[in-house]
């Protein structure tokens, strides 16, 4: 009896397959927003200065609220301790935990320790992401293209530093580069394409590379954007579900599947 009471609770809280799964999300999502609405008009002097009672007793209502979910998702799930220490299990705790810090931390002298436990609350918004198809499609999309985007970064590194330390010696500390570490931050920001103009090439090599760094740049934003794209197709093409195994927490199995593929437990 406690047992089926378990997998009930567990997949309404952890699957979106069934009614009253999508019910929970809907509601929970709705939730998670309105707490980051109430983080956000709280920074705002007046509005805090005005209805300061009711954001503080809205966020004490929402503060509840993701405890008893925490609670009941540790109550659930085969192994509680996993979950705690999961990516989603310590974004729970981050929504939870500064509220109640910020009780315990009291004075005016810890004002500033206060605020930042408050802000930390902002993390709630990491909360959509278990509820984001199209996020943990690209989570996982990045995930398989790891090593492609690694080794990409590697040689981006590598570009970066060979550039700046050749603008260092042709611009010279007289035309700002004053450093190798300070050129390659020149290199970085010319080869994003953001350019600051806080140092610019005076001399007229040192700008024919800085107008070659900049056309190389276009080249290197496509690069890791077609690397997700095609994995991104590529799972797209694969029938996924939802279903959450209970015993180790991980998604992604196929349609049909009875038992989880990561660790063998039966699914629900």
């Amino acid at each position: 009896m406690k047992k089926n009471f378990r997998n009930t609770i567990y997949e309404v809280i952890f699957e979106a397959d069934t009614a009253a799964g999508k019910i929970f999300d809907i509601m929970l999502l709705i939730v998670i927003l309105f707490s980051v609405v109430i983080v956000m008009l709280e920074s705002v002097t007046s509005i805090r200065l005005d209805y300061g009672r009711f954001l503080k007793i809205s966020e004490w209502v929402i503060t509840i609220i993701f405890t008893l979910e925490y609670i009941t998702r540790i109550y659930v799930v085969n192994k509680p301790f996993k979950y705690i220490l999961s990516f989603y299990g310590i974004i729970d705790l981050l929504s939870v935990i500064p509220t109640y810090l910020a009780l315990v931390i009291a004075g005016s002298q810890s004002f500033m320790v206060i605020r930042t436990l408050r802000l930390l609350r902002v993390f709630r918004i990491l909360k959509l992401s278990r509820y984001t198809t199209a996020g943990n499609m690209i989570v996982n999309a990045l995930k398989s293209s790891r090593a492609k985007i690694s080794v990409f970064i590697f040689a981006v590194i590598m570009i970066v530093i060979i550039i700046g330390t050749v603008m260092y010696l042709i611009e010279g500390e007289t035309n700002g580069f004053t450093s190798i570490p300070r050129s390659i931050y020149w290199a970085i920001v010319t080869l994003t394409t953001v350019g600051y103009g806080d140092i610019a090439p005076a001399t007229t090599l040192g700008q024919f590379i800085a107008g070659f760094v900049m056309i190389l740049g276009y080249a290197i934003i496509a690069v890791p954007t077609g690397i997700v794209t095609a994995e991104i197709v590529t799972s797209k093409r694969k029938k996924i579900t939802t279903q959450v195994c209970q015993e180790c927490l991980k998604e992604g199995h196929d349609p049909d599947a009875e038992y989880c593929k990561y660790c063998g437990e039966k699914l629900n």
